[in-house]
């Protein structure tokens, strides 16, 4: 399924194609902090309709993973990684995409901390 999404102030608007059964709650430092909910789908299915000029990316620890926001509105709709195979994916902060009921999903509680 396609997903439109965005940030609080609309600067930054994407579209996902993937399909959503669980959600992932991270407890690492700044996901518990966030309180993002997580769904993943590769790199290849991920646009960005607008606001690149107000994304920022912030990286932390072993700086594996892109953590970008809006630099006006403060909001992180997704991240870019390397999945476990290899392969380039995003996680997509699923309380920003439009018209998608968060609490619909069951959510597997990921230990983020612990790597």
């Amino acid at each position: 399924m396609t997903y439109t999404g965005q940030c609080h102030c609309g600067n930054v608007k994407f579209e996902v194609e993937m399909n959503i059964e669980t959600l992932v709650a991270c407890n690492c430092s700044i996901c518990k902090r966030k309180g993002h909910l997580l769904a993943f789908a590769p790199e290849s299915n991920f646009k960005l309709l607008s606001g690149e000029a107000s994304l920022k990316d912030y990286q932390f620890g072993k700086k594996s993973i892109h953590h970008y926001f809006c630099s006006n509105c403060g909001v992180g709709c997704f991240g870019a990684g390397t999945s476990p195979d290899g392969s380039k994916s995003r996680a997509i902060n699923v309380r920003c995409l439009d018209d998608v009921d968060f609490t619909k999903f069951p959510v597997h509680n990921f230990d983020g901390a612990s790597l």
